[in-house]
């Protein structure tokens, strides 16, 4: 068991099943098991997915003034080591996805570009943490140099990544160990544009998430660029959280082994078997049930 520590922002998530995006017009649709609500976020996912592979997790977020029912009494929220209610109002979003794993994303982050996070609690609590995995969030940019103090592996979830976003995102770029991006908004061929993130950053490993055509890996240390596909252990019924899922079990395995190629292949499987589930703390394999995989898989 290793221990993370992991910072990210918390939301109240509505999920929508559609035929395709984008959407075609229809003023009603009527139709069951399609929609589902609750707690959410990037970084809620990956501290569920971490907990469910027997990690020992210290979960770190913000939270609103509006004291949101379903936010208040989740137990991963209440159970937080660190929440700083400073938000007007908890964030928010709706997530339309479609079965070819395309997702339209509407949210409202309310004032969370505006806060300033207590850094001391995260310093303090990060002392004996194996590794750091925070988002992209404004608020984060403290505490990603506060775990490169500290000497921890640093891993970040860039979401919402795009080519014109590169300056915003280059000061924790520049600081992470373990970089993870989504190609939803990237024009440039994966393989050159992992290459240039390569180039411009010291980050042993970077993944970017390609949705239905897999994803590319580049690892440093073993001189590798490679493309994997995606592998399937389930029918589809809910892709929202896949990325959050790899990136948790990458780092999970990467973590404890070293090793990326072992890493990334597990990190297929558990995420293959977890967008079979539609709630958000529903269908994440153990270990011993991702080795049985792995084994059926890859062996």
């Amino acid at each position: 068991m290793k221990k993370f520590a992991v910072a990210g922002i918390v939301q109240v998530e509505t999920i929508v099943k559609v035929d395709s995006i984008p959407i075609e017009y229809s003023p009603v649709i009527t139709r069951p098991d399609t929609i589902f609500t609750n707690v959410g976020g990037d970084a809620y996912n990956e501290c569920l997915a971490l907990r469910a592979l027997g990690n020992d997790v210290r979960f770190f977020t913000v939270t609103g003034s509006d004291n949101t029912d379903i936010i208040v009494k989740d137990k991963l929220v209440s159970g937080a080591d660190y929440v700083f209610p400073a938000l007007s109002a908890n964030p928010s979003a709706v997530i339309f996805y479609d079965t070819n794993r395309r997702q339209q994303i509407f949210e409202d982050i309310k004032d969370v570009r505006n806060i300033v996070y207590p850094i001391e609690p995260f310093r303090k609590n990060i002392e004996d943490v194996d590794c750091v995995v925070l988002a992209n969030a404004n608020f984060c940019r403290p505490l990603a140099k506060a775990a490169k103090e500290a000497g921890k592996i640093l891993a970040i979830n860039f979401r919402g990544f795009s080519e014109d976003k590169y300056e915003y995102n280059r000061d924790l770029m520049e600081l992470a160990d373990i970089i993870y991006l989504s190609d939803d908004n990237i024009v440039t061929e994966p393989d050159d544009f992992v290459r240039k993130v390569a180039d411009n950053t010291s980050a042993g490993i970077i993944i970017l998430g390609q949705g239905a055509r897999g994803l590319t890996i580049y690892s440093r240390k073993d001189d590798l660029l490679a493309h994997y596909k995606p592998v399937k252990t389930t029918e589809i019924v809910n892709t929202v959280g896949a990325g959050n899922s790899l990136f948790s079990c990458f780092l999970h395995c990467f973590v404890e082994s070293g090793d990326a190629v072992h890493s990334i292949k597990n990190a297929l499987l558990f995420a293959s078997y977890k967008i079979g589930h539609m709630g958000t703390s529903q269908g994440f394999l153990t270990v011993e049930e991702l080795e049985r995989w792995y084994h059926l898989i890859w062996s």
